[in-house]
């Protein structure tokens, strides 16, 4: 089976690295994947695309075309696909309501086939019932515990203080940053060093995670957040605010605590994950729910056979 992922190609790191861990777990299923990178920024830039799309589509053989983010199911229903296979992000479905309107114009008038959302939580913002529920996975060999000692040695962090790693960048409004400052402010604790992710290589957050005494994510919106995801196959502690499939993702697992949008509440379950010294067992839970790349490749796979 001939796959066409389309998607952005405008970030100077290349292919989004979730999109690509899709498409290489789905290589390991047997299925062939070709890219489409749409280059040009907001609905102006992509719409652009349409007749370059349109003439390669022509040029091109394909079984499925799977188009990545709202803004790329567009240009490819604009360039006349049908049976389109759309995977949403939580950024299409919980940034704005004229994106919502969007997506379901589209879905009504160009018949898209299948449309994929990370989580119940999206399914339901978005309003589709027929949306099917597939998170991304998680490469559970990238992304595994290690040495923590070791992996803050490699990153020349102070191994005498307590290290607490926001898996973003501050400058990302929906990432609510200024929360996680607020609720430091409250902790007051001077032993405390804070990072954030500033351009890092997909293949290096596997180190800053396990150096990271806690990961905390403080998002007003997700879909499935991978940041989360990630750290849990790390078995890191985790503080995150209730967003997306979260509270599925840690329910039942000790050292991976659910919090809120109060900073006070934040402030105190980031001081019980920094005091957290047991075993965390957040990789079994993503096993149980079958949150792993290759599940969810079967999963994929699966859907593409019966179109």
């Amino acid at each position: 089976m001939k796959v066409l992922f389309v998607c952005s190609g405008n970030s100077s790191m290349g292919i989004s690295p979730i999109i690509e861990n899709q498409a290489n777990s789905l290589l390991q299923q047997g299925l062939e994947i070709d890219y489409y990178r749409i280059k040009g920024k907001g609905m102006k830039g992509y719409l652009q695309n349409i007749r370059p799309l349109r003439k390669y589509l022509q040029q091109h053989s394909y079984d499925i075309v799977h188009a990545h983010y709202s803004l790329s199911a567009f240009c490819v229903s604009m360039a006349g696909v049908r049976s389109l296979v759309v995977s949403l992000m939580g950024s299409d479905v919980k940034a704005g309501s004229i994106y919502r309107l969007l997506i379901k114009l589209f879905i009504f008038f160009y018949q898209w086939k299948v449309v994929i959302v990370k989580s119940e939580d999206m399914r339901l913002s978005l309003g589709i019932k027929k949306a099917v529920v597939i998170p991304n996975g998680v490469d559970m060999e990238i992304f595994r515990p290690m040495d923590k000692l070791a992996c803050q040695q490699q990153l020349a962090w102070d191994s005498s203080k307590k290290h607490i790693l926001f898996p973003s960048h501050p400058q990302r409004c929906e990432k609510n940053y200024v929360l996680l400052e607020t609720a430091l402010q409250i902790i007051n604790n001077p032993n405390i060093r804070l990072h954030y992710f500033d351009n890092l290589a997909h293949t290096q957050t596997s180190i800053w995670y396990n150096a990271a005494d806690v990961v905390v994510l403080t998002s007003l919106w997700e879909g499935s957040p991978n940041a989360i995801k990630e750290a849990m196959a790390c078995a890191r502690p985790i503080v995150c605010t209730p967003v997306g499939d979260v509270a599925l993702l840690f329910d039942q697992v000790e050292g991976c605590y659910l919090s809120s949008f109060q900073a006070t509440k934040l402030a105190a379950d980031i001081q019980k994950a920094l005091t957290y010294t047991e075993t965390i067992k957040s990789r079994e839970k993503l096993l149980s729910l079958q949150i792993d790349s290759q599940s969810i490749a079967k999963k994929i796979k699966m859907l593409y056979m019966q179109l």
